[in-house]
């Protein structure tokens, strides 16, 4: 196993336990308890984790993987999502995209829509996510609109008053959301602030407003409020959602469609 693939096993199991000691981690990846201390020593300089006597914690009150380390969770549903939420997306329309593993799907499928490979543009993409405007720029068929605004790490998102200043003077037809939660009365929610207020500037420039998430996200809470389920005109999720969640969902009119 790579280190690569044995931190982020490592921090998949900190996140579902909260604790985690030395051996439990060796036992579970079949390694050295060497190796393990290792990683948690080398994890905890990069304040990913806290270090504890025989073993580490995690790394504050809300805990958030970087992207990098999310993109192998449910991986499956959300390039079904992607696909789908892909296909409500009509040429020539104007698309805002978040930042997220799940957002970076929905913009490799777009990518790779037939209908949208002809055409000077075929879409115009806005979106505060570096590493979804680097994917798309390449390609021709793509007009790349990206926001200004300071980087944040854990996501590669922009935000700050410099992406504000470029989302208020433009209008989209769409705005695909990534979240960490979404929830009927809550509704959809980030782990930080000055994310949850660009995604929800551009929920507010765009005609139809569109949650991509899988299952394991409905029903729940996080930190900073994006915008009110009454907002969103369609969540896109996996099998996994339950029938009375759905119902809940629809009556607040929000359209659902499982994949």
């Amino acid at each position: 196993m790579s280190r690569d693939a044995r931190w982020k096993a490592l921090l998949e199991l900190l996140v579902e336990q909260g604790r985690l000691d030395v051996e439990e981690a060796a036992k579970a990846l079949g390694v050295s308890a060497a190796t393990i201390r290792r990683d948690f020593d080398q994890l905890a300089e990069q304040q990913m984790l806290v270090r504890t006597r025989g073993g580490a914690v995690v790394h504050g009150v809300s805990y958030e993987l970087p992207l990098r380390y999310k993109t192998a969770r449910r991986a499956t549903e959300k390039q079904r999502i992607a696909r789908a939420v892909a296909e409500l997306i009509t040429p020539g329309e104007a698309v805002g995209l978040t930042g997220g593993t799940t957002t970076t799907e929905v913009a490799r499928a777009l990518a790779t829509r037939p209908e949208l490979a002809q055409g000077s543009p075929a879409l115009t993409v806005v979106t505060n996510a570096l590493n979804i405007a680097n994917e798309l720029a390449v390609r021709p068929q793509f007009k790349i609109v990206v926001t200004g605004g300071v980087a944040r790490p854990q996501s590669y998102e922009l935000i700050g008053p410099l992406a504000d200043g470029v989302l208020s003077q433009i209008t989209m037809d769409v705005a695909v959301l990534g979240v960490v939660a979404f929830d009927v009365v809550h509704g959809a929610a980030a782990q930080d602030e000055a994310e949850a207020a660009i995604n929800r500037l551009l929920c507010e420039r765009a005609a139809r407003v569109v949650v991509a998430a899988d299952s394991s996200k409905l029903g729940k809470r996080a930190f900073a409020d994006i915008c009110a389920a009454g907002q969103v005109d369609t969540l896109v999720t996996d099998t996994g959602i339950d029938p009375e969640t759905t119902a809940r969902f629809e009556d607040a009119g929000v359209t659902v469609v499982a994949v």
